[in-house]
């Protein structure tokens, strides 16, 4: 069965102790105001443009900061799937919800579900089982 997903997210992950300055940084940079996301205190985020791409600060609990990319999609398990295909590689299934994956060069990305009808043709990639 075909699905969809798009590029959605670039997410800046720091420690606890930086987040608060690195969320007033980027509301700087950007204009935007980043809300905190409601169920989930470690994220703030704002969409960016005209809204179909987005930016996050994630307050991580350990680990090094780095920055991350999140592939939206209407399947998780089917983009999942087909990025493995791809070389990708499953890490950890968070919330119940999204896979954190690392690319072939070992980088981290999420995969994350998109509410049901949001992803179409045209806002996001059309995927074919064979593709």
């Amino acid at each position: 069965m075909p699905h969809y997903s798009r590029l959605c997210k670039i997410v800046i992950d720091v420690n606890e102790a930086d987040h608060a300055k690195e969320v007033g940084f980027w509301q700087a940079a950007t204009g935007q105001t980043l809300t905190q996301f409601a169920g989930f205190p470690e994220y703030h985020g704002a969409d960016l443009g005209s809204g179909e791409f987005g930016l996050l600060v994630q307050r991580l609990e350990e680990g090094p900061g780095r920055v991350h990319l999140d592939i939206h999609t209407d399947d998780v398990e089917a983009e999942v799937a087909r990025l493995e295909r791809l070389g990708a590689k499953r890490v950890q299934f968070v919330h119940d919800r999204w896979w954190v994956m690392q690319d072939p060069a070992g980088l981290p990305f999420c995969v994350i579900p998109d509410p049901p009808g949001t992803l179409n043709d045209d806002n996001a990639r059309r995927w074919d089982d064979a593709e």
